[in-house]
């Protein structure tokens, strides 16, 4: 796909101090205090309705469509680019009907070349034949996305290896806000801007500086409720585009020490925060993290991947596109490792999401559909020595939840599903409105006269599956081990996957 860098977050700390997504931690807090802190960081609303989509999509598309390449180097002839047959309705509405709530359109990739018309360069659509150089793909994406009820979102490359100006910090900074600014301002309701940190050297020899911090200022003024990712200040990268998260995903994750100074120092003004980012399989922010922690902020991962090997379409990949198993497995890589699905679904040359793609897609939906349609555990019968609103359990709201009494942080609570049934799929959300707690828990069913384990795991957040081997008992128990604070636990599923 593309390179990316470290991810930056910006912040500003009279907002922080107001919505809790961020706390800073004194040198004379206590493990104790930090735990409770840690608890109570809480995502923004645009984080909170961003990480409720689940099944985000992404739309390669652009001149590398035409050149059959991943990364163009801004000197391709771009009157190659005239898909006779574009219908931006047909990919928007192919991604709803399998699932998914928002899309995001790759405006200038790499290259340069920009499927809008752009006052401030000629590499763009207006000088290719579509349309006689009168189209503008963004506006139809937005159009269609409009019409069909889902967010939308524009991807624009820092990168730009056609601009002359690019390296050319100060200049290149300046055209870049107004190419954004023309986003912004053009298409209606922008509800994501996605930007990576790929970066080279311009035609002067020297490196671009990004100037990101004015970037997301701009964004923040003309699209406030804009999620801004990866290389920004809502969402981070998981770090690996596979479609597969950690097994531990903590949303709160620790500030270092050198960023803590800079809030500290800036009072009201916007600040620059890196939290630490580690390998895609280790722990980010456990407890042995965040007790080292200066400040803690709240930082969901988003899981990306490609519906086939390459981020643009190329026809030799016509037979290589993921099906509909290794899409649900993915589903539960990401999704159900407490993350975001970006799944890349890239249009062919005649403007079109290809029949294979399509025909994969839709046959993930179903299956998908009938996997997660009935909640065997709903109706059961539920007990707990020391739990409050036990009802929550199943409702299928996020924001009603299941807690214990006093300054319990463990738990067991019982289902009896009043007769037999068979699953092989475990579901858990927590309420992350409130924040996310849950450490540890695992899972048991009543078998000849006992208990037996059959899943556990750590994290949870707002979603976890697990899978396992199908089995068939009439009660079954969930133990929550460890916690920070009360346990907020939305949710509980048992489901068997669809054939």
């Amino acid at each position: 796909m593309k390179k990316i860098l470290l991810p930056i977050v910006l912040f500003s700390a009279s907002a922080m101090a107001q919505t809790k997504s961020f706390v800073a931690i004194s040198p004379k807090d206590t493990e104790k205090d930090i735990i409770r802190k840690a608890a109570n960081v809480i995502p923004s609303a645009r984080q909170l309705r961003w990480q409720q989509l689940e099944l985000t999509a992404f739309f390669h598309f652009g001149i590398n469509t035409f050149t059959d390449r991943e990364w163009g180097d801004g000197k391709e002839d771009i009157k190659q680019f005239n898909p006779a047959r574009l219908d931006a309705g047909q990919w928007v509405k192919t991604m709803k009907d399998a699932g998914f709530r928002q899309v995001i359109i790759t405006a200038k990739h790499h290259d340069g070349f920009c499927l809008w018309p752009s006052r401030y360069t000629q590499h763009s659509i207006k000088n290719t034949p579509y349309k006689n150089g009168k189209g503008d793909v963004v506006k139809e994406v937005a159009d269609a996305c409009r019409k069909y009820g889902i967010g939308f979102g524009v991807y624009l490359s820092p990168w730009d290896r056609n601009s002359p100006d690019y390296g050319d910090t100060e200049k290149y900074n300046a055209y870049f806000v107004n190419q954004l600014t023309e986003l912004l301002t053009q298409y209606g309701k922008v509800d994501e801007v996605w930007f990576d940190g790929a970066n080279g050297e311009g035609p002067n020899g020297k490196k671009q500086v990004y100037d990101f911090d004015n970037w997301y200022k701009l964004i923040r003024k003309l699209q406030p409720q804009a999620t801004i990712a990866i290389q920004g200040p809502d969402v981070r990268w998981v770090g690996t585009e596979s479609g597969i998260g950690r097994l531990t995903e903590w949303s709160v994750l620790p500030v270092d020490e050198t960023e803590q100074k800079k809030i500290a120092g800036a009072s009201q003004k916007e600040v620059m925060i890196k939290p630490q980012v580690l390998k895609n399989n280790e722990d980010m922010g456990g407890r042995k993290q965040i007790l080292g922690a200066k400040g803690l902020v709240w930082y969901p991962a988003e899981t990306d991947v490609s519906i086939r090997p390459g981020w643009f379409y190329h026809t030799n990949e016509d037979s290589k596109v993921k099906t509909a198993e290794e899409l649900m497995n993915i589903y539960f890589t990401s999704v159900g490792r407490n993350g975001v699905l970006l799944l890349n679904v890239p249009p062919d040359t005649k403007g079109l999401i290809s029949p294979s793609d399509v025909h994969n897609l839709l046959e993930w939906s179903k299956k998908f559909k009938a996997t997660f349609s009935e909640n065997l555990a709903k109706g059961a019968v539920v007990s707990s020595n020391n739990g409050l609103n036990k009802i929550a359990l199943t409702d299928n709201k996020l924001l009603t939840f299941f807690t214990t009494k006093g300054k319990d942080t463990t738990t067991t609570i019982e289902f009896d599903l009043k007769e037999p049934q068979t699953f092989d799929v475990l579901s858990l959300q927590e309420n992350i409105s409130i924040g996310q707690r849950i450490e540890k828990f695992s899972a048991e069913y009543w078998v000849d006269g006992q208990w037996k384990r059959f899943t556990e795991g750590t994290t949870i957040g707002y979603k976890r599956l697990l899978k396992f081997e199908p089995i068939e008992a009439q009660k079954v128990r969930l133990n929550i081990e460890s916690s920070r604070l009360n346990p907020a636990l939305a949710e509980f599923g048992l489901y068997k996957l669809a054939k």
